[in-house]
């Protein structure tokens, strides 16, 4: 009986959510061909990029990669630039967290792998609701990462025929963020942090050497909404 009782709830899960990823896979089609067409001009065959859409699976850091091949950088330059810009995925990941407690490591180590900038926005609003099944997270972060990587090897492969910059395909990663950021405004503390950390990160771009200003602003701004929220919350 349970059995069959599992079935049915497995598929509503699944389609729960797909039902949710799709937006995210529609958007990640024009970023992954836009993706695969800057590193088939780099030089990259298509089995690399599905390698590292595979391995990393992290759009910025990719088109950073690929930029900074392409620039002649070093390997180590590299992945200490990819690095610090992936370091934003641990706060997601710590925010998320407070979602998962209590299960089981092979799940977390599963999950993990997929957060994305989109995936953790999608997953982060379904969570807040109450009704959201941790498996549904789990389908929305593979299937967003299944269509990553075949449009990133579709767009090496095809890269060719797509000219860089057709359509405005080269502004759509930038798009992207700018609608997760939006979705995200529920209130005044969130439009609050997101001034600070645009503000933080201009400042610190403008006086301090290197790429630290994306990280640090992150951290910083995040760390001030969160005093001015629990204040806040305090004499609430």
């Amino acid at each position: 009986m349970n059995s069959n009782n599992s079935t049915p709830e497995l598929a509503h899960t699944i389609r729960d959510g797909i039902r949710a990823a799709w937006p995210i896979c529609l958007g990640y089609i024009p970023i992954g061909l836009a993706l695969g067409v800057l590193a088939q001009q780099a030089g990259l065959p298509w089995w690399a990029i599905a390698m590292m859409s595979t391995i990393v699976f992290a759009g910025s850091a990719q088109f950073i990669c690929v930029a900074m091949l392409a620039a002649g950088a070093s390997i180590s330059t590299i992945i200490i630039t990819t690095l610090v810009v992936n370091l934003r995925h641990t706060l997601m990941s710590s925010a998320l967290a407070v979602h998962l407690r209590g299960v089981n490591r092979f799940f977390l180590t599963l999950f993990s792998y997929g957060i994305t900038d989109e995936s953790f926005a999608i997953n982060m609003a379904k969570f807040r609701t109450g009704k959201w099944d941790r498996w549904s997270a789990l389908t929305v972060n593979h299937a967003a990462n299944m269509v990553w990587v075949i449009a990133t090897i579709s767009g090496t492969l095809l890269g060719q025929l797509i000219p860089a910059g057709a359509f405005g395909i080269d502004y759509a990663l930038t798009g992207m963020f700018l609608c997760l950021l939006v979705f995200q405004f529920q209130g005044r503390i969130y439009i609050f942090t997101a001034i600070l950390s645009a503000l933080i990160a201009t400042i610190w771009y403008l006086y301090i050497p290197g790429d630290s200003y994306i990280v640090g602003a992150a951290i910083s701004a995040a760390t001030i909404g969160y005093l001015a929220q629990k204040r806040n919350t305090g004499k609430a």
